[in-house]
């Protein structure tokens, strides 16, 4: 099926359905322990640089890989994969000195999830749709990295904008919607709503957005400052197709925070969080049932539309929370968000 067809099925089943996103990939790439080699593989075997870690780097040295997670995510019940490009920009891949490849990167992530994600559509008769992951970048606008120059920033806004325009134009033949995700600065945030924008505006395609936060800690605010509330009203002029909140928490700590956004929000709310918190040796100890039942609690509270899970979380655990929001109604999307009926103003529109 088309683009186009395929995401009026997942809008369809989103009327009727709370839809499951997938779970962590880096995760699942560390479960397979690849080594220094593997990362480089033979095209990148002399390069100057240490590349372990370089997770995205795979989708060009190990596709294989790359493919097969994207398999069993599916295989658990996933209606939507993201693309192995959290840190698919020039600004990310500068720490590789892959500034370069950062294109090439962005459109091979894409092209491997498409081919997975068209292999289980003819498998399994259902659709599959394909989120083009853009990750917050290691760069911050709203804040300055020097404590003691607190007006200075080591990059612009253009700059943020233009590396989110390349990533989104490289990925766009094979992605349904763009994911703005792990958003810890919403000015970040917004230039990467300003790239997909202009790329709308200069090909014609206007793929839908979703756009995600991070609450970073117990404040219950972004790391530049902003609760939940107060992140959606900085972005919803994007029209999002669903909003919401990734990473940094588990779902027990997330719970309040994804609370608050449905309670305001005029759209689908995305929530997915990481298996609990980090153990003291950086691992994920929430099993698939607790966090399953945690994301089974808010869809029977009408809570979310679109479930999944983000740091620590597996197939077992995507499989587990599939099974329990199938036991509920999606939260229903209000016309026009509370705040506004209450104001007495109409959301803002983005011109066609």
């Amino acid at each position: 099926m088309n683009r186009k067809e395929r995401f009026e099925r997942l809008e369809a089943e989103a009327a009727r359905r709370i839809l499951v996103l997938d779970g962590a990939m880096g995760t699942m790439i560390q479960r397979w322990k690849l080594s220094e080699e593997d990362f480089r593989g033979q095209r990148f075997a002399g390069w100057t640089s240490p590349l372990k870690g370089n997770n995205d780097l795979l989708n060009l040295t190990r596709p294989d890989v790359i493919r097969m997670i994207h398999d069993q995510y599916i295989e658990a019940g996933s209606d939507f994969i993201e693309t192995n490009t959290f840190s698919a920009t020039t600004i990310a891949m500068a720490d590789y000195k892959m500034e370069a490849l950062a294109d090439e990167i962005a459109a091979e992530g894409a092209r491997i999830a498409r081919e997975a994600a068209d292999a289980a559509e003819e498998r399994l008769g259902r659709p599959v749709g394909v989120l083009g992951a853009i990750g917050p970048t290691n760069k911050t606008l709203s804040l300055s990295p020097k404590v003691s120059d607190p007006g200075y920033r080591d990059i612009t806004f253009d700059e943020v904008r233009d590396a989110y325009y390349a990533q989104a134009k490289a990925m766009a033949p094979w992605t349904d919607v763009f994911l703005i995700e792990t958003v810890f600065d919403t000015l970040n945030a917004k230039a990467a709503i300003k790239a997909l924008m202009d790329f709308a505006a200069d090909t014609g395609e206007r793929l839908p957005i979703i756009i995600s936060g991070t609450i970073t800690d117990a404040s219950g605010r972004t790391l530049s400052g902003q609760t939940a509330e107060a992140f959606w009203n900085s972005v919803r002029h994007a029209r999002p197709w669903a909003i919401g909140l990734n990473c940094a928490l588990g779902a027990d700590l997330m719970r309040p925070h994804i609370a608050s956004i449905a309670r305001v929000a005029d759209t689908r709310v995305i929530a997915y969080p990481n298996a609990g918190l980090p153990n003291a040796f950086g691992e994920y100890d929430e099993t698939p049932d607790q966090t399953g039942g945690h994301l089974g609690e808010w869809s029977r509270s009408g809570l979310v539309n679109i479930v999944g899970g983000c740091c620590g979380t597996t197939p077992a655990h995507i499989a587990a929370i599939a099974k329990a929001a199938a036991k509920a109604a999606p939260r229903a999307v209000p016309s026009v968000a509370p705040a506004m009926r209450l104001s007495g103003l109409e959301p803002f529109e983005v011109a066609s």
